[in-house]
């Protein structure tokens, strides 16, 4: 059996980036005109089951697009989060004026064991191919803070999202993918 091969954008490599919450206000959550996030057939009963657990960090709104539409969409025979108002993702909530991922905080709570869509765990890469063989950097106007700090901070968007790339390829992937070994 042949081994994947993989094309992976040199941006992952050469963009240095690294969130800043407190300045973009955690915009990924909250793109308006848009889909939500892309999900993995996979991760439905998880996200399913971890309702029950991340309800109570949502507004009533949030609550009401789930139970009365769902919480996520098929277009185009992908799977995509829905969201609330054409915008913001249904299991995002505001801590202040940053929107924030319900099951991250349950995660972090210790309350479930999924800690969120991988697609907003990798973000800014997106996976592309029929094989999920492509690996893209995906340039957004509400991250250029992330751009920003990234640098300052020297951190390749390779590296900023290890524990996705470890969560969905495998530690061997991303230590064979490091750019020191391609």
């Amino acid at each position: 059996m042949r081994e994947t091969e993989y094309n992976i954008d040199e941006r992952v490599y050469s963009v240095h980036f690294a969130c800043d919450l407190g300045k973009c206000k955690g915009a990924c959550c909250t793109v308006k005109g848009t889909l939500g996030a892309p999900l993995r057939k996979s991760e439905l009963p998880e996200i399913g089951y971890s309702y029950g657990h991340v309800k109570k960090y949502l507004s009533d709104e949030n609550v009401s697009v789930i139970e009365r539409e769902g919480f996520f969409v098929e277009y185009d025979g992908k799977l995509w989060m829905n969201n609330v108002n054409d915008n913001d993702c249904v299991f995002s909530y505001y801590d202040g004026d940053i929107a924030k991922c319900s099951f991250q905080k349950a995660y972090n709570n210790g309350e479930i064991g999924f800690k969120k869509p991988v697609s907003c765990e990798l973000f800014p890469i997106r996976v592309y191919g029929e094989k999920d063989n492509e690996l893209r950097y995906e340039k957004s106007y509400f991250c250029e803070d992330a751009l920003v700090k990234g640098a300052a901070e020297k951190t390749p968007v390779f590296e900023y999202v290890r524990d996705a790339i470890i969560r969905l390829f495998g530690r061997e992937f991303y230590n064979t993918h490091t750019k020191e070994n391609t």
